[in-house]
């Protein structure tokens, strides 16, 4: 099996609330059902989920009664973002269900704690694609936390050991720079734990799940599951069909 995380910045305009991208979505599914191989999909918050986060500053916690409309509004929009994939997924042929983490799984200060996962393993047994993503989800410290899809992409590699796991995203990979705004930026092709530290930290994003750099980072503790994780552009049509199908792409390869 191959786990797959549908980035938000390529699923909606992180710019916009609210705003689903349809098309590519459709594409990606599509990529993932002709590819012929056995996959899971979780998918980002984008922007139904990071705009009003980042406004109430959710990611801290209950500091104040007055985010919990925020909160709510939030647990909303990311049910209905994860409607609008799974139908998506569905009509490419990939029988898919969407399950919130808020409402099967805890946080404890920040970290998902999934110590119940029978209803995911019974729906993957019997061929149903149980669909995570990002989400505000219970904390036993902070009141409310926010789980992140790679956090949940973490909890599933660690029940099903996938062959291989993959993150879609809008950049071809990990750079030296940041490539919208650096011409010179150049693709790291190859990240381990002993080449992490000398990868710029302000190559962070601004987000409330801590950017690429903790992407890598949480990569790389995945990588405990799987033998490879992949970092590759989901923007660029034909592009994650072509990995699936062992061909060799554009990307970031993480190994422990």
């Amino acid at each position: 099996m191959i786990l797959i995380k549908l980035g938000g910045s390529v699923i909606t305009d992180k710019s916009e609330y609210r705003k689903f991208d349809e098309e590519q979505t459709s594409r990606l599914c599509k990529e993932m059902a002709s590819s012929g191989k056995n996959v899971m999909v979780v998918h980002g918050a984008g922007s139904f989920g990071h705009v009003i986060a980042k406004k109430y500053s959710l990611q801290k916690g209950l500091e104040d009664f007055s985010q919990i409309p925020a909160v709510v509004q939030v647990q909303y929009d990311v049910r209905e973002l994860s409607q609008y994939v799974v139908k998506e997924l569905m009509k490419a042929g990939l029988p898919a269900v969407s399950v919130p983490p808020g409402s099967c799984f805890v946080m404890d200060n920040g970290r998902l704690i999934a110590d119940n996962d029978e209803t995911i393993k019974a729906l993957a047994h019997i061929g149903i694609m149980p669909v995570l993503f990002g989400d505000v989800v219970a904390d036993r410290s902070k009141g409310f936390g926010i789980c992140s899809g790679d956090q949940a992409m973490e909890v599933l590699a660690k029940i099903f050991k996938p062959d291989k796991i993959v993150f879609i995203s809008d950049v071809d990979g990990l750079f030296t720079a940041d490539p919208k705004s650096d011409k010179d930026a150049k693709l790291i092709e190859d990240v381990t734990n002993e080449n992490l530290g000398s990868i710029s930290s302000e190559l962070a994003v601004a987000d409330v799940t801590g950017g690429i750099r903790g992407k890598i980072e949480e990569m790389l503790s995945m990588c405990n599951y799987t033998d490879e994780c992949v970092l590759l552009n989901g923007t660029v049509p034909g592009r994650l069909q072509a990995f699936l199908k062992g061909e060799q792409v554009t990307c970031t390869r993480v190994r422990a």
